[in-house]
């Protein structure tokens, strides 16, 4: 098998109680070599009885030192122009995240390796200061972050996101965030002056309300009774909220899509938003092993419903379609949608985000000599 296509093939006749042990705790069953490896290793049960148990599989941190911070993008489907992206893995682990891929391009796997070996950026905020610090920067809303949650388990100790939210609260520069952490209650002292002056809103990811579906799902998420906690408590605080019931997968947590919003509006959430399951590469083998696993008596019925609003295919690529998909079915969750969110005033209005007090502290104000690293 020619080694870009082996991520395409995955055995279903796996021993998944035997994975789910080796990976308790963990959202992937599997660690299988990424698509762009010579060699490829894949786990096989050749008969001879093992009686050790696989050592629990703790997280690693990798360094990177990364020469600029703020990414830049065009997509014309993503409300946004740049991201800030302190981390690259996530120990959330879930199963369905579409930066899972983005491992392969590091010799590692999107399986287990995307959840246990995270890449990790100290620098960013010092990176940050300078490059709002340039003459030739334009001011416009940064989502933080547009890739792997900000708030995961190890920025509890590291405060990377902490300290970019220190640099852009200094610069009065308007910012996006996006988690499924209730962690971001730490940053309540930041983000509700900023908050004041139009600077932020925050979306929370919510995807189930069934605490069993969520946990497997989402295994190091805060549990769904937590994320509605924070969108109250930043609501109350001021903090626009936006309740992203995403990824939706049909005939797992597609049917619960009125309930989410309902809870979510009851806590203060003043707009919401979803995206259809997506599965590039890598995810699509993953997603299956893990729904065969943990779900077997719907696994047919989620795929051949999300296959129906892809032309028959696992996934589309095209602008558009690729959230949202089409067809029948993908229609009417749009519809349904629409529909609730019309009646709970989810989405009436948008206040949009203020560049205007965006201003760069001189050098003399913050003691800083970062300017030495501007451009000429």
């Amino acid at each position: 098998m020619p080694p870009q296509e082996r991520w395409k093939s995955r055995s279903l006749a796996a021993d998944w109680s035997e994975l789910r042990d080796q990976a308790r705790g963990r959202g992937a069953l599997s660690n299988a070599s990424g698509r762009f490896e010579r060699q490829y290793a894949e786990p096989f049960d050749d008969g001879w009885l093992q009686e050790e148990k696989p050592a629990t599989l703790k997280t690693e941190t990798i360094l990177e030192k990364p020469r600029t911070i703020i990414t830049y993008n065009t997509s014309p489907d993503i409300g946004f122009d740049r991201t800030i992206n302190p981390y690259k893995g996530c120990e959330h682990g879930c199963i369905y995240c579409f930066a899972r891929p983005n491992h392969a391009y590091r010799g590692l796997s999107p399986g287990l390796d995307f959840e246990t070996k995270i890449f990790v950026k100290p620098s960013a905020p010092v990176l940050l200061r300078r490059e709002l610090s340039k003459k030739t920067y334009k001011p416009s809303p940064i989502q933080f972050a547009g890739d792997t949650d900000i708030y995961q388990p190890l920025e509890k100790e590291l405060r990377i996101a902490r300290g970019i939210l220190e640099v852009l609260s200094e610069f009065n520069h308007p910012v996006m965030l996006i988690t499924k952490s209730a962690l971001i209650l730490r940053d309540l002292d930041l983000l509700a002056p900023m908050a004041e002056k139009g600077l932020v809103s925050v979306a929370i990811s919510f995807t189930s309300l069934d605490h069993q579906l969520s946990r497997v799902m989402e295994p190091r998420c805060a549990a769904p009774h937590r994320r509605l906690d924070a969108m109250r408590e930043l609501s109350g605080a001021g903090i626009p909220v936006t309740a992203m019931t995403a990824p939706l997968i049909p005939a797992l947590n597609e049917p619960e899509l009125e309930q989410l919003l309902e809870a979510a509006a009851d806590a203060g959430a003043r707009r919401a938003g979803y995206v259809l399951l997506r599965l590039p590469l890598e995810i699509a083998g993953l997603f299956t092993e893990w729904l065969e696993a943990h779900y077997p008596d719907r696994a047919r019925r989620v795929m051949s419903l999300l296959r129906g609003m892809h032309n028959g295919h696992d996934y589309r690529s095209e602008w558009a379609v690729r959230q949202r998909g089409d067809g029948p079915y993908a229609q009417l969750i749009a519809a349904r949608f629409r529909n609730t969110t019309r009646r709970l005033g989810l989405n009436s209005a948008r206040a949009a985000l203020r560049t205007d007090l965006f201003c760069a502290p001189s050098q003399k104000d913050t003691g800083s000599q970062m300017g030495l690293f501007d451009d000429p």
